[in-house]
């Protein structure tokens, strides 16, 4: 709590001088009559204080007689002029050492003793110029005085710490070199030299006044003060340490530290105080070389000198000890970052910073088209709106007159194109001129197509029920994981006879029951399907089906300190790179290395190049740990965030730790719970086909890689340890459920077939080709009239339409799966589905890019901006 007789002493002096002079003429003139009094009971009169009573009775004297004194100046006795005014001008004008001492300490009791605002006060008042004109008439005299220097040291340090122009303020002062001229003079006195290093950190706020005195040799004088370890003296060190850090925010001073080996020496004297601080008491002077080191470290030249010297190793085991003792651990934090920060930049272990598949657009060649590094930021969207128009608020309780005024009426606007133009959209409104013949006879398929004979022949192979999989004749007698990989399920036509074969001996060896899903007609629609890369290979999860989740899954729960754990891991490449493994075991730029094989017997098996697919190279750096590339949007070099890939010849509960090390966006949900999901070809086969949450120590951070161009953003790691089950499985992991463009085709024509005609009104068509040659589907549903009489199908054309779409961003998966559920439920006997269809003509195209979602893109389709950027 602040002292009730400073605080009141500063209200007064807010006030004005003369409130001040008559308040204390009167207060003064009670003291005095107390003092001269020689009455028995005086004692205890003034043993009862009153309540505005100094605790020190001869500062109130003193300051009685310079206020005295001094009442004839004009400018104390402005009217517009504040106590603080004239206690400021006074110290600046005051000659005696009495007066001025009297003033510093009052202002610095006051300031003691209250908040913040008190100096912020003193500050708008012209306080720190005020100090910085003492300082300088004080210590330019032919023998300065300590006894006024050191108190008005100490003010200025503690005002200048909360005024951002106190460096410029300095420096037109001509304190800057005054100060530093006190501690040359000063160097062996630590009280003295202490208090100048204190001002000069808070001067060193700007950063010319920091080159000001770097090019006045002040590095090589505070650095002086920075000694090893040593129980005298304390506050001094600690004070150079500081300053030397406020002094290093100029890269000219770094440049100038660096050339004169100081940064050495800095790593050198933190490991002393490391090593002989077994104590723990010098913990800030320990915390104040880390910063100082951060400081240096900022610039390239001292980074590069960090690193000249082996200082990340030195660190790197300092750091260690810390770890193993409680009282340091606010030096554990500091001594990451820089570490983190001096780390040495590597490029990708790529052959190129784009992607591994290239477009050719209409509009340019291939070679021509540069690479989009803006990453998708939703708040670039134009959010403007057109001015509404003057219209009155519709809240009358009568119609309106049927006779119009002839003037308010407005011609119907031209339409944005010509008319004849307008005709092609006709075909996308079937709603509009369909018959409706089937209202008259018995529900009949509206369409053929070229799955009809698929799909009619379902009733023959109708699929076993999931539970009863899962038998042990068939466990005992289950197909091996090896075997089942070499097959592979080909999509294309030329290869849909030789798999047949395989994939009935599957559905009838493991039957599965995936609602509205069905493998046969999920490969025969994947034949149709183009790529850029020509995929032939269909994922397993996407061909099988999968159920959703048994029940919710909660975020998971992090584990404290994983990330500093994972960091330290990736240190240790650099400190021994001897322990590295560094083999690339799946390169797509690689045909040798594309394939699942036993090239490398030793290691995981790796493979991507099946739809929506990215991964684009791994490589084994230890024993059971893989970094991961990501393949970046076609014609691009940018937008990795989305992943999806098969891993295969894992052992049993062993953790395998995974780092994608190519993603761009700056925090991820990873870091709050979210896990990536993983799909057992195992656990499908033996009657449980679920992509599960997974992944233990899961965290995201930013990682010493950069692109090879040259381009600044950073990248970011999104490390995770699997443990699998099964022994030689095949398993997949992706950012999030996988939802392909193969299986939206799958989903809408059985969802076509499902329908009831006579009441839904159900029409799949393209509402056009994309540049990869695949169709962006258009769907619309509402519901049948009641009969073809013109009432009811005037109300069908009257209804309003609701327009719905989903996947802009082919890595947004989540959406395709929420517009799913959307589609059944639109189509089920549900009350509320039925009243929606009566109400409204729902338009839905429920993949607005196609291409990027086939080609595993994260942001943009084929050509290179991202479509939600495109207005």
């Amino acid at each position: 709590m602040s002292c009730p007789v400073c605080g009141a002493l500063w209200k007064v002096l807010v006030n004005g001088p003369f409130y001040v002079l008559s308040l204390l003429k009167r207060k003064l003139k009670m003291e005095d009559t107390r003092e001269d009094s020689s009455e028995p009971d005086a004692p205890a009169q003034a043993s009862q204080p009153q309540p505005w009573t100094f605790s020190k009775s001869s500062l109130i004297r003193k300051l009685r007689q310079h206020l005295i004194s001094s009442r004839s100046r004009p400018v104390m006795a402005a009217p517009s002029s504040s106590g603080l005014e004239v206690l400021l001008g006074t110290l600046q004008n005051a000659g005696d050492m009495e007066s001025m001492l009297n003033i510093l300490n009052v202002l610095d009791e006051l300031l003691s003793a209250g908040t913040d605002r008190r100096i912020h006060h003193m500050i708008s008042k012209g306080g720190s110029e005020a100090l910085l004109t003492a300082l300088v008439n004080s210590a330019r005299s032919f023998t300065p005085n300590y006894t006024i220097l050191l108190p008005l040291l100490h003010l200025l340090a503690k005002v200048g710490h909360r005024d951002r122009q106190i460096g410029l303020k300095a420096q037109k002062a001509d304190a800057v070199l005054v100060v530093l001229g006190l501690l040359r003079q000063n160097v062996e006195n630590a009280r003295r030299a202490a208090a100048c290093l204190w001002v000069l950190r808070v001067f060193c706020s700007s950063v010319t006044t920091a080159e000001l005195l770097g090019k006045n040799r002040g590095l090589d004088v505070v650095f002086r003060l920075m000694s090893p370890h040593t129980t005298k003296h304390l506050r001094t060190v600690k004070a150079a340490a500081d300053a030397f850090t406020a002094m290093l925010c100029s890269k000219m001073n770094c440049r100038t530290a660096v050339a004169k080996g100081y940064i050495a020496d800095l790593l050198k004297l933190y490991e002393d105080w490391h090593n002989n601080d077994t104590n723990l008491k010098n913990v800030p002077i320990r915390r104040a070389l880390l910063y100082c080191l951060h400081l240096a470290a900022s610039s390239s030249v001292g980074r590069d000198a960090i690193v000249a010297v082996d200082g990340i190793s030195l660190l790197f085991q300092t750091t260690q000890t810390c770890l193993t003792m409680k009282g340091l651990e606010s030096l554990v934090e500091p001594a990451i970052q820089l570490m983190r920060k001096c780390n040495p930049k590597i490029p990708l272990p790529l052959t190129s910073d784009r992607s591994a598949y290239s477009f050719p657009l209409p509009s340019r060649p291939v070679d021509d088209w540069e690479a989009d590094l803006e990453l998708y930021d939703g708040s670039s969207e134009d959010d403007s709106e057109e001015d509404a128009e003057n219209e009155e608020p519709d809240n009358r309780d009568y119609e309106d007159d049927l006779e119009t005024d002839v003037n308010k009426l407005r011609p119907r606007p031209e339409p944005d194109r010509p008319l004849e133009q307008l005709g092609q959209y006709v075909h996308l409104c079937p709603e509009l001129h369909h018959d409706f013949q089937d209202l008259d006879s018995s529900s009949e398929v509206d369409e053929s197509s070229d799955d009809d004979s698929i799909l009619e022949g379902e009733s023959n192979y109708k699929l076993n029920d999931h539970r009863n999989s899962a038998s042990p004749s068939i466990r005992e007698n289950h197909f091996k994981t090896n075997d089942f990989h070499k097959h592979y399920f080909g999509c294309s036509r030329k290869g849909q006879e030789g798999q047949s074969s395989m994939v009935d001996r599957l559905l009838e060896k493991y039957g599965t029951s995936i609602p509205n899903h069905d493998p046969r007609l999920y490969a025969a629609t994947a034949a149709d399907t183009k790529s850029i890369a020509g995929y032939s290979i269909l994922a397993f999860p996407d061909f099988w089906g999968h159920l959703p989740p048994q029940e919710q899954e909660p975020m998971a729960k992090r584990p404290p300190h994983v990330q500093r754990k994972k960091v330290f891991e990736d240190l240790k490449r650099v400190i021994c790179p001897e322990d590295m493994i560094n083999k690339v075991v799946f390169d797509m730029d690689e045909p040798s290395l594309q394939c699942p094989s036993d090239v490398c017997p030793s290691s995981l098996r790796f493979f991507s190049k099946f739809e929506s697919g990215n991964l684009r190279k791994a490589i084994q750096v230890r024993s059971h740990e893989y970094d991961l590339i990501l393949n970046a949007d076609v014609n691009s070099s940018a937008h990795c965030q989305w992943f999806y890939f098969e891993v295969s010849g894992m052992m049993a509960n062993v953790p395998y730790r995974f780092n994608i090390i190519n993603c761009e966006k700056g925090n991820s949900q990873c870091n709050y719970g979210m896990q990536p999901v993983l799909y057992s070809v195992r656990e499908a086969l033996e009657g449980r086909p679920h992509w599960l949450r997974t992944g233990s120590e899961i965290c995201y951070y930013r990682n010493n890689f950069c692109p090879r161009r040259g381009q600044k953003h950073p990248f970011y790691t999104l490390t995770f340890t699997v443990t699998f089950r099964h022994e030689d499985d095949v398993c997949y992991l992706a950012y999030h459920y996988p939802y392909t463009y193969t299986t939206l085709q799958t989903h809408l024509k059985m969802l076509e077939k499902s329908v009831d005609p006579r009441k839904v009104f159900f029409r799949h068509q393209n509402l056009c080709d994309t540049l990869g040659g695949n169709s962006c589907s258009l769907v619309t549903i509402t519901a049948c009239p009641t009969s073809r009489a013109w009432k009811h199908l005037h109300q069908l054309r009257n209804r309003p339409c609701v327009v719905l779409t989903a996947r802009v961003h082919p890595g947004e998966s989540n959406a395709s799966w929420v517009l799913k559920g959307t589609l059944e439920f639109l189509c089920s006997d549900d009350p509320v589905a039925e009243s929606l269809r009566e109400a409204y003509i729902f338009k839905i195209v429920p993949m607005l890019n196609p291409d990027g979602v086939i080609n595993g893109n994260g942001c943009t389709s084929s050509r290179n901006p991202s479509l939600g950027n495109i207005h």
